[in-house]
């Protein structure tokens, strides 16, 4: 933000504090877009009314495929800072909200609100930006980042590679997870000291702690290490379910956080975290699913919302179903409205609204 004697001068760097004189129009209607696509897919999934999908695809010709209104598959002005940089990698992390967008999209490909030339553009704007990703200044800067940064790029590289086909870039994701993600960001005893040094150490755990999940779900193939990086062990023998046991007990009571509060927003914290929900899944840990299932689904405060965006989780695909005190996974069967793989009712995580 600017110094209060020089207000026309360069910005000074606040850790953890947001500029109350930023432009957020633009990542305002991206979380927008992020809630509003997979929400109306989620609809259809499940209602068959195509209503639903004819309005998800409405906001998706909107953003990527109308040439008056869409997006550029790039974003070298990301994150500017006056009188500093027109433009910076670390601005990359606003699009991570286009994740769930890109694994809504796929949904719609077989809904009939597209031709197939559109949702080969459609494809073709996701596949643009990622090249993007890899290849320019700004892209390659983040992908190197050593802290939440580097998680939401590979987060976003998987996603949108998974989209498009893109099996090299996939292949890529799941190496910067076991050579850099997992070493580079996670202690002996389980936590993220990279984010633990930060002012608002609660929330950028958590934060980080979601979005390793989010990579291990969307880049894993298969059932085994070393392409399962769900599985994947460190030379010390930590895998990252390490991280989710040592932060655990921090989210199901705040009150025995150890370290410093946050900055902002510590009392807006926790919330159903995705971490506990993919990672119990994973390794069949039924004590996870219990406390994410008893966290809010729905945070208030808008820099925490900004902070959540893999908020509709049936969109990695797998779902939760409670039978005989045990869990069982498997996939929505839009006609039944239930889950194949499991008797009872389907666990829903959606917001449709």
């Amino acid at each position: 933000m600017a110094r209060p004697q020089d207000p026309t001068g360069p910005y000074i760097r606040r850790d953890g504090f947001s500029n109350p004189a930023n432009f957020n129009a633009h990542r305002e209607a991206l979380i927008r877009l992020s809630l509003q696509v997979p929400a109306l897919t989620a609809a259809w999934l499940v209602t068959r009314d195509p209503r639903y999908a004819r309005h998800a695809a409405l906001h998706l010709r909107a953003w990527f495929l109308d040439l008056a209104s869409r997006m550029n598959p790039s974003l070298d002005y990301a994150q500017a800072i006056s009188g500093v940089t027109p433009g910076r990698g670390v601005g990359i992390i606003d699009t991570l909200h286009l994740i769930e967008v890109s694994r809504a999209a796929r949904h719609l490909e077989h809904a009939q609100v597209f031709s197939p030339t559109e949702f080969k553009e459609l494809r073709a704007w996701f596949a643009q930006y990622l090249d993007w990703m890899c290849t320019s200044k700004n892209g390659k800067e983040e992908e190197v980042a050593t802290n939440n940064h580097g998680t939401c790029w590979v987060a976003q590289a998987a996603a949108f590679a998974a989209f498009t086909g893109n099996i090299d870039a996939l292949a890529l994701c799941r190496d910067r997870f076991r050579a850099h993600l997992l070493p580079d960001q996670l202690a002996a005893d389980g936590s993220l000291p990279l984010e633990l040094a930060r002012t608002k150490p609660y929330s950028y755990s958590l934060f980080n702690l979601d979005m390793l999940a989010l990579v291990c779900q969307l880049a894993s193939i298969g059932d085994a290490a070393p392409d399962n990086i769900w599985q994947f062990t460190l030379a010390n023998g930590h895998r990252y379910k390490s991280a989710v046991d040592f932060y655990f007990p921090f989210i199901a009571d705040k009150q025995k956080w150890p370290f410093a509060h946050d900055v902002e927003y510590f009392d807006d914290l926790p919330n159903r975290q995705s971490s506990l929900l993919f990672a119990g899944l994973a390794y069949r840990e039924p004590r996870y699913i219990e406390l994410w299932r008893k966290l809010s689904p729905d945070p208030k405060t808008a820099e925490i919302v900004r902070n959540f965006p893999s908020a509709n989780r049936c969109f990695g695909s797998r779902v939760v179903v409670p039978c005989s005190n045990s869990l069982r996974t498997g996939f929505i069967d839009p006609a039944t409205k239930c889950c194949q793989g499991g008797k009872s009712m389907l666990l829903f995580s959606c917001r449709i609204n």
